[in-house]
């Protein structure tokens, strides 16, 4: 058993040693969203690495029922009061109904049509951030209580450390790049 323990700490620890460098392309994203729901833009970023290694793994639905790259569960999305949204969230939500920010906002969702095209799709990564971003608000992390929005999120003491680990590398990496820039001038 301490073995095992111990193999799955130093498997968590190499895992963390990859993935610490942020997509590029994803960081304007980030940025607007979090100005937007006032929160860390870094917080975004440590989310999408744990939630699906910045949409680089092969599917974008977790056995869970988890949808996009930010693996809302449709529930969540379109909102807890929709009618057949029971037990873990996955619910029975016709595609039409789950994209739709007017029912969204009928039933209390977070997703969000961040691009304007009149959907708020979790497969859009857009729209997925900026939903993220919006719950994240919502959950604390705009009034600062970062590590109780992480929670909301996902209810495990594990998926809090791992956020909280890449937000902080994200945090760190971000002060650096402003500090040589500072400099620099």
């Amino acid at each position: 058993d301490v073995i095992r323990k111990s193999a799955s700490t130093l498997l968590s620890i190499q895992d963390r040693q990859t993935g610490t460098v942020i997509p590029e392309e994803y960081i304007p994203i980030y940025i607007a969203a979090a100005e937007k729901y006032d929160i860390p833009w870094t917080l975004l970023a440590a989310h999408h690495r744990i939630e699906t290694r910045f949409s680089t793994m092969n599917t974008d639905v977790s056995p869970a029922g988890a949808e996009g790259p930010m693996q809302f569960m449709p529930c969540t999305f379109v909102g807890w009061g929709y009618p057949g949204c029971k037990d873990l969230g996955k619910g029975d939500i016709p595609q039409k109904d789950k994209t739709n920010p007017d029912v969204i906002k009928k039933y209390g969702g977070y997703g969000v049509d961040a691009n304007g095209d009149g959907i708020a799709d979790p497969f859009d990564i857009e729209d997925a951030i900026f939903s993220a971003a919006n719950y994240l608000s919502k959950s604390g992390a705009a009034d600062g209580d970062i590590e109780k929005a992480i929670f909301h999120y996902n209810h495990s003491e594990t998926y809090v450390e791992d956020v909280l680990w890449y937000f902080k590398e994200f945090e760190d990496q971000r002060k650096e790049k402003e500090s040589k820039i500072q400099a620099a001038k």
